[in-house]
């Protein structure tokens, strides 16, 4: 009995056992003398018994097929891929008539065959062509494809329904369908896996079907078929993917009314014989070489609990039900006070009880524990996808990373809370340099090679809820080791379903953050904000709407074979609204307008604070809008519930992550100074050596202690003339300038210039105050003119104090720097006085002799 298909994460289920589609596609054919477009039924009896015994389970129809072709696939255990066709190859947005014409034709197509227990679903459209979406605009295709999938899933809620893309318009952004499906046709394996990367980028959480690929037996041979379908498939399954369907089941094709026989894909020839390619098909779709290599290497699964009870059962229940052959699982119980313990020794786990001592040192004491060269974490209250461990491991004997994570997903059914917070912002989200490589993996999905944990000597223990994770990815990138990031290897992850713990979570990522910041000041910009030279990738990005938006890579008169989609990065302006820090400013503004009950011209500070809190609600409004859940419910009331909780914590997420982040010090205020202060006036030190270096070396050296006392410097660009620079807050800064004096021998003197800077942003806020200020007392405002000449005095007495602390700052590593060169002379002179001292006594020798 066929059961409907279903997607589930990144793949498809067939009541609750997991269903990769192997599929081929079928047909039009010669219409018969009835309009038939498939031959007569004993034919498709034939070609479907064929298939079914070939271990093929799914068939692509490019047109609707009549109710006795699907009764046929369901005798024979077949599930059927309907294509819907229409006029996607003319300017069909042009006429009111033809769109409700393609409208009619979705609703009456999905109307005849709704329901059918073979019917997989359909595709509402299939390869648009790329100058007919460039004449629109993608938004607008994209809202008509959404148009289509609406009418197709209100005749046939159950039904699977999607659009089969190719990579000339891979960047339309289609996140409501139920899965993505991709048309690719590339003939070497580098190619494709690396394409196949990108495509699991685009499809994000949702699965990724191969619509077509195959190769022309007529311009090649059938061998070369064969061959080149069997790396085919191979790669598909081993990069993640949910399914695909081969091009085609026969060489037989009937295309625009005439028969097409200047190409071969097919697995069969006309007369239904069979090809090399359908044995090479059958094979690969038999057991997919990801699941049959022998030499996977053994894994330890850790596990860290903390009064975990709630949601233990069901992660345990998905550990033990993992298919992959070599693994263990590590449970650390960090002084739990809930049943997490009994629970555990159900399962016949290794358990470690501990007092409670943190995270980080769960995690320490997990890997310690390891008998794996891979140690894996996962969260209690997530649960992993029955072949997660396979593509970790395949991503490890495939490339050299030290570590590789993959997404996590929310489940669905959770309540409205659950949903919310899925759409909401603060989430454990990856963040990807590339299309495999990541700079961050998430806690609840991560894995390593052990060496390189013990290398590193493990997780910081000083992070005790949060932080570790990020902590970890970038001590390992530190020492020049990658990480990777598989899009297959998912787990399913629990979110928050109160609104008091998500909060709460949300504030100790902030306080998490604080204590990242006095580690990693570098990674951090002036006003406290942590700045990823990566992609953040997930749900529950707050939409920026001052940005001006995604540009398409088309070529030359939109000719590119692969268009994709670029997002320019954010300046600090159109940043700031999706920062906590933003609220601070929006705070200020608010105390500016209050300030106009005692001066009435100060009330022009009012729509500076609409305006910043305007941008902050609107930005809520639009991710509450735009949010997709995946609890699917047709009560209005439950949904709308839910887009008023997303809004609502868009808008709250930023002030708890703000609360938690001062409560560590990390505030936009705070000083970055660690060498005291000195009076920040332009100053020159000069440093001599008896060796020489290079230019650059001298100034790599300031680098190297700054760093070490984890002072962040900047280099200067091009044009700029000044080598470092040193930021002691938002306010102020220094600057230094070197040069060498070149003196014979080796010699040289070394002199840096340095001097403090006046920000801009200081001169802005003292002349806007300080103006304010004088106009007030100007209008006999006293006491308005006192509390805006003591706001306009704090930026200044800030940079007095910030660039006296940077100041401080380079003079201490260049005093650092003349120490070690004395050092280096002492050592000299006592290397010399002993070779003296040796020469004098082989001397003494010589003469005894």
């Amino acid at each position: 009995m066929n059961l409907r298909i279903e997607a589930s994460g990144k793949f498809f289920l067939a009541g609750d056992e997991k269903f990769y589609i192997k599929g081929v596609t079928y047909g039009p054919f010669r219409p018969l003398h009835d309009g038939s477009e498939y031959g007569t039924e004993d034919a498709v009896r034939r070609d479907f018994s064929m298939m079914a015994e070939n271990g093929i389970n799914t068939v692509r129809t490019y047109t609707v097929p009549p109710v006795w072709l699907l009764d046929i696939a369901h005798e024979n255990g077949l599930h059927v891929f309907a294509g819907i066709p229409w006029e996607q190859h003319i300017t069909f947005l042009d006429d009111r008539s033809t769109v409700l014409n393609i409208g009619k034709k979705v609703k009456d197509s999905v109307r005849s065959t709704a329901g059918h227990a073979a019917l997989l679903g359909y595709a509402v459209g299939n390869e648009i062509p790329a100058p007919i979406v460039r004449w629109y605009g993608r938004r607008r295709i994209e809202r008509f494809i959404q148009q289509l999938y609406n009418i197709a899933k209100n005749e046939d809620p159950d039904a699977l329904v999607t659009y089969v893309n190719y990579p000339t318009t891979e960047y339309l952004q289609l996140p409501f369908l139920d899965f993505q499906c991709f048309n690719v046709y590339l003939e070497t394996p580098e190619r494709l896996i690396s394409y196949f990367a990108r495509m699991q980028n685009i499809a994000g959480d949702k699965p990724l079907v191969l619509g077509e690929l195959g190769l022309d037996s007529l311009r090649n041979s059938t061998e070369k078929q064969a061959e080149v379908l069997s790396w085919q498939i191979d790669t598909a399954f081993s990069e993640g993917s949910a399914g695909m369907f081969v091009f085609s089941w026969t060489d037989e094709w009937f295309r625009g009314g005439y028969e097409i026989d200047d190409w071969n894909f097919g697995l069969t020839d006309r007369e239904r014989n069979p090809k090399p390619a359908l044995y090479s098909v059958s094979e690969r779709y038999s057991v997919p070489a990801i699941f049959s290599k022998n030499d996977y290497p053994f894994i330890s699964v850790v596990v860290c609990t903390y009064n975990g009870a709630k949601t233990l059962r069901r992660c345990f229940d998905g550990l033990r039900n993992l298919n992959y052959p070599r693994y263990e699982v590590i449970v650390v119980n960090d002084g739990s006070r809930d049943s997490s313990e009994a629970i555990a020794g159900e399962y016949g786990f290794k358990v470690i009880t501990v007092s409670n001592g943190g995270l980080s040192n769960a995690r320490n004491l997990g890997w310690r524990a390891a008998s794996g060269e891979i140690v894996a974490y996962i969260d209690d209250d997530a649960w992993p996808d029955e072949d997660w461990l396979y593509y970790l491991a395949h991503t490890y004997l495939t490339t050299d990373y030290a570590a590789v994570g993959g997404p996590n997903i929310a489940p669905s059914g959770v309540g409205v809370v659950a949903d919310a917070v899925d759409n909401s912002p603060g989430g454990p989200t990856h963040v990807l340099l590339n299309d495999t490589e990541a700079e961050h993996i998430p806690g609840c999905n991560m894995s390593f090679r052990k060496k390189y944990l013990q290398e590193i000597g493990g997780f910081d223990r000083q992070f005790t809820i949060a932080g570790d994770d990020v902590d970890v990815c970038w001590r390992i990138q530190e020492r020049g080791w990658k990480i990777g990031f598989n899009a297959s290897a998912m787990v399913w992850h629990y979110r928050r379903d109160n609104v008091r713990q998500y909060l709460k979570q949300q504030y100790n990522y902030g306080r998490a953050e604080a204590m990242l910041e006095q580690k990693w000041p570098e990674k951090y910009n002036t006003i406290g904000h942590l700045t990823w030279k990566g992609r953040l990738y997930g749900k529950g990005l707050t939409p920026s709407i001052l940005h001006r938006g995604s540009v398409i890579y088309q070529g030359v008169w939109g000719t590119a074979p692969f268009q994709r989609l670029y997002e320019p990065a954010l300046g600090r302006l159109t940043s700031l609204p999706l920062m906590p820090e933003g609220y601070v400013f929006i705070s200020f503004f608010l105390f500016l307008s209050l300030l106009g009950f005692l001066w009435a011209p100060l009330v022009w500070a009012l729509p500076l604070f609409v305006l910043g809190a305007g941008i902050s609600i609107l930005q809520a409004v639009v991710a509450g809008i735009r949010a997709s859940f995946r609890t699917k419910t047709k009560n209005k009331t439950e949904h709308l519930k839910k887009r008023v909780m997303t809004m609502y914590l868009h808008l709250m997420q930023p002030l708890a992550r703000l609360m938690g982040r001062v409560s560590k010090g990390l505030t936009p205020w705070r000083f970055r100074g660690k060498s005291g202060w000195i009076f920040p006036i332009r100053s020159t030190i000069t440093v001599w050596s008896e060796r020489w270096r290079a230019s650059g070396d001298w100034l790599e050296k300031v680098e190297s202690k700054l760093k070490r006392k984890k002072i962040v410097s900047f280099r200067g660009g091009n044009y700029d003339r000044w080598d470092l620079s040193i930021a002691g807050g938002m306010f102020g800064s220094a600057k230094s300038l070197m040069t060498v004096e070149e003196h014979g021998g080796g010699k040289q003197n070394v002199r840096w210039r340095i001097w403090p800077v006046f920000s801009l942003r200081s001169i802005l806020a003292v002349a806007l105050l300080g103006g304010l200020a004088f106009l007030a007392m100007l209008d006999h405002a006293w006491v308005t003119g006192g509390i805006l000449t003591a706001l306009a005095l704090v930026p200044f007495f800030r940079w007095f104090i910030e660039s006296g602390k940077a100041v401080a700052d380079f003079r201490s590593a260049i005093r650092d720097i003349e120490d070690d060169l004395e050092r280096e002379i002492i050592s000299s002179q006592e290397d010399n006085k002993e070779y003296e001292v040796i020469e004098d006594t082989q001397n003494l020798i010589d003469e005894h002799r």
